[in-house]
């Protein structure tokens, strides 16, 4: 037998052998990490580093590289996922305008790519050049007319159809993990959760192929979301190269959460909105060297974006703005009725759509994920075609709805009444009637703001990669562009209203509608995520609008308020709670009067507490225990009478440390006695060779006592990441109280089924 050496219950974990055997210290899947525990290993190594380092040149270089993997993982992180979001944006580019026609000189240029070569575009005509046919003009050689019309439409849906289907079969057979947003699952992973696969590198491929060919299709969802999780599946692959984050899924929580700051900045151009994303909605754990590391892995993701320049316009930014007009304390009131639609729209949305989702999960419908993904991209097709404004991309979408109508615009909700003897700056034009393409805009606007309402409660949830940030941003655009009009047609009739006399004189340049879309988009999509700090920092790092972060404010506030006025969730926690995950949210209060004593279990009338003894087991008898339970560890007591706790042991490191002792050990058989203690027990003469496992017990389980508040429970099972603790009286063992019984104690005091908390 191997000397025990420094006794330590989180330290090295065999005693019987000089290294360590394979898989100690790993996690089952669907099972909750130990975070104390990762945390005392990690110090171990990094006392182990520290002391060796001194011995050599050699032991003091490989700690420098230790301390300087971190930064490396960020690094490689950033760029991978900043040359993965540039691809997707180019080829969303290119594929959503295949739906409508191609490039005769090249056809993997999408129309703008196209127009800007030839050589016979106007500016007049920007939009249309010879280079560049729709399907109709290369088929039958028509561009105008009933059958052109007819063709194009056709062949607008055939487009649709061929993406949604190829991406909904390649997530079926290749990945099941790569459909919806990624972002609840990412949040529950980062709580400490295991879901082997769900960052692999088949997720990883298989998300990012499918993620160009369903927001091609023209659904109704964005790459936003998803691009976090495919941010995370990089950071899950290079931190799997070093042995500091591979081995330890505390520390590799650490870098999935910078790698979700990184995915937000190239989603939306936004490194700071990323890292205060990540702080603020999905990490558990983030402390001040995450911060650091989160915001040089945004850093490094927004620079290889730019460099790589998708959007053709040398911005990072998606949908840049300039505007020429200040905002207007009076108009503080419409931003604030944006931002109750806002928590309006999400309370609605989040409902809806748990609701389907629900039906999904428990009825036949759940069985057909391909037919259902194919019916509602014909849907989305066929009622999208006719409008212009469902046609195009949500992003081209978004992007007409924030812009000022400058002297140069020609979109139909720049078609103002001109004054002919203007002779004002091109830049300060002044408030003008409506013309006819305004008001033709105006309603079909609203048909589409009604159209996206609904089907995007529809598409979210389904079995294909799906964001929601784009989607919610289009509602709150659509419904802020046209508050945004009717305001400055107001200020325009009634210039001498006492709300308009003091800042709005006839021929000034009053209301920026453009300014009502942004705050609009970020009402809604406040009220469906309940972001709010990292919300209004995304906006005016999305937009470059920094002058109008006070309106972002309200709106977001307001929009925050009246969704909280009717559920506290927001829609990434309605899904942990749909889908069952152990997510202990640190928003949630819990304010009930019980006590330990009563969640833990056994409880009254159930079976006494299945634990191991210190000295008086076989072999024979801890299989045995294993087999017939399926807890996750047991309780080391001195004997069962006296029922005096020890410490803890591990379920799989048991299974491990037995299996490894019948290999390597010679003389362990069934009915060798397992020990915990450092001596080994008196034993008869002929007795088989003792098993001491003293090195995988944790001789520091944490315990309460069976009086301990609930409330204080809660709250150390948020603060330290528990994954059980014990109860005892006068140091003796009474129960246990797992993270499952604490979840299912809430849904219980909430009125909610207990029974809904699937995993440990």
């Amino acid at each position: 037998m191997v000397n025990a050496g420094d006794m330590n219950g989180s330290g090295n974990l065999m005693d019987f052998l000089d290294e360590p055997f394979p898989d100690v210290g790993t996690y089952e899947d669907f099972h909750t990490i130990d975070w104390l525990r990762e945390k005392s290993r990690d110090t171990d190594r990094h006392r182990k580093i520290t002391s060796k380092s001194k011995e050599s040149i050699w032991e003091f270089i490989k700690s420098l590289l230790d301390a300087w993997s971190g930064w490396v993982v960020m690094l490689l992180i950033g760029l991978l996922a900043g040359t993965l979001a540039g691809v997707i944006d180019l080829a969303v580019d290119w594929m959503t305008d295949l739906k409508e026609g191609v490039c005769l000189s090249a056809f993997w240029y999408s129309h703008e790519q196209c127009c800007w070569t030839s050589n016979e575009t106007t500016f007049d005509d920007r939009d249309k050049c010879p280079l560049w046919q729709k399907w109709s003009e290369l088929l039958v050689g028509q561009s105008e007319g009933a059958s052109a019309y007819i063709l194009n439409y056709f062949l607008y849906i055939m487009w649709a159809l061929c993406f949604a289907f190829l991406a909904v079969s390649l997530v079926r057979v290749f990945a099941p993990y790569a459909c919806g947003s990624g972002i609840p699952e990412i949040k529950t992973i980062l709580s400490g959760f295991i879901i082997r696969g769900y960052l692999g590198k088949w997720t990883l491929l298989i998300k990012t192929v499918t993620l160009v060919l369903v927001v091609s299709s023209g659904l109704s969802l964005g790459k936003e979301g998803p691009l976090v999780h495919v941010a995370c599946c990089c950071g899950n692959f290079f931190s799997s190269l070093f042995s500091k984050y591979s081995k330890n899924e505390g520390k590799r929580r650490e870098v999935l959460s910078a790698a979700a700051a990184a995915g937000v900045s190239v989603a939306f151009g936004a490194p700071i909105g990323g890292v205060l994303f990540s702080l603020e909605e999905v990490s558990y754990y983030f402390p001040l060297k995450t911060l650091w590391r989160s915001f040089f892995a945004a850093l490094v993701a927004a620079f290889t974006l730019r460099s790589i320049n998708p959007f053709g316009n040398s911005r990072l930014v998606l949908f840049y703005v300039e505007y020429h007009t200040p905002w207007y304390m009076a108009e503080l009131f419409p931003f604030i009725l944006l931002g109750v639609f806002g928590g309006l729209w999400g309370t609605l949305f989040i409902r809806c759509n748990i609701a389907w989702c629900r039906r999904r999960k428990t009825t036949r419908l759940g069985k057909y994920p391909v037919l259902e993904v194919i019916v509602i991209t014909a849907i989305t097709a066929i009622i999208a075609y006719p409008n212009p404004y469902t046609r195009r991309s949500t992003s081209e979408l978004i992007s007409e709805l924030f812009n000022d109508c400058g002297a140069l615009e020609s979109s139909q909700l720049c078609d103002y009444i001109n004054d002919p003897n203007m002779t004002r700056p091109v830049d300060d034009i002044p408030d003008r009637p409506a013309g006819p393409g305004v008001y033709t805009a105006m309603w079909q606007l609203a048909l589409a703001l009604v159209f996206k309402i609904v089907i995007t409660i529809f598409t979210f949830g389904m079995k294909i990669p799906s964001g929601l940030f784009i989607p919610s941003m289009a509602v709150g655009a659509m419904a802020g562009r046209m508050v945004g009009i009717g305001v400055e047609q107001l200020a325009y009739h009634h210039h001498d209203w006492i709300i308009f006399r003091n800042w709005c004189r006839p021929g000034a340049d009053c209301v920026t509608p453009g300014l009502y879309a942004m705050v609009g988009a970020a009402a809604c999509l406040g009220g469906v995520t309940r972001m709010t700090v990292s919300l209004v920092v995304i906006m005016f790092e999305l937009t470059g609008g920094l002058e109008y972060i006070v309106p972002l404010m309200a709106a977001a506030v307001t929009s925050k308020w009246v969704a909280d006025a009717f559920g506290k969730e927001g829609i990434y926690e309605a899904h942990i709670h749909l889908n069952g995950y152990p997510f202990l949210d640190v928003k949630d209060e819990f304010t009930h009067r019980t006590l330990a004593t009563d969640v833990m279990r056994p409880r009254r009338g159930e079976a006494p507490l299945s634990v191991l003894t210190q000295d008086s087991m076989t072999v024979e008898d801890v299989e045995t225990l294993i087999k017939e339970t399926d807890y996750n560890g047991f309780p080391v007591v001195v004997s069962k009478d006296s029922e005096r706790l020890i410490g803890f042991a591990q379920r799989r490191e048991l299974i491990l440390a037995i299996k490894n002792a019948r290999q390597r050990q010679d003389g362990v058989v069934s009915n060798s006695i397992v020990y915990f203690t450092e001596d080994p027990p008196e034993l008869p003469p002929n007795s088989p060779h003792p098993l001491k496992l003293r090195r995988i017990l944790n001789l520091s389980p944490f315990t309460v006592t069976d009086h301990t508040p609930m409330e204080t429970v809660v709250d150390i099972f948020r603060k330290l990441g528990l994954r059980q603790c014990l109860v005892t009286r006068s140091g003796r063992l009474l129960g246990i109280i797992t993270k499952k019984d604490v979840l299912r104690h809430m849904a219980q005091m909430a009125n909610q089924d207990p029974e809904s908390i699937m995993f440990n």
